[in-house]
């Protein structure tokens, strides 16, 4: 299994691709508790704002997707691959 998948902490990422999970798993989780200091991080590892905007943008749609999904009741597909538990690690 893709170590991101299992747990990104303990995949070698770049800082840069480290901030980023840290902020997608922030704005998932903790959406209410964003500051300017989350994307100022983000711009200290490099990141653009057009490349904040793009992720903001992934982010969003797959926290969309999947909260509709889950709403409906519907299942995964059985080609993909169980992740043994939760759809986040840490959650």
């Amino acid at each position: 299994m893709h170590q991101v998948v299992v747990d990104w902490r303990e995949a070698d990422l770049s800082p840069a691709d480290g901030a980023l999970c840290e902020y997608a798993v922030k704005i998932s989780r903790k959406e209410d508790q964003m500051t300017p200091h989350d994307l100022d991080a983000l711009r200290a590892h490099g990141l653009t704002d057009r490349a904040i905007h793009d992720a903001v943008q992934v982010i969003g749609f797959f926290n969309y997707i999947t909260r509709i999904a889950d709403g409906l009741g519907v299942e995964p597909e059985d080609f993909i691959e169980d992740w043994g538990g939760d759809r986040m690690p840490g959650r």
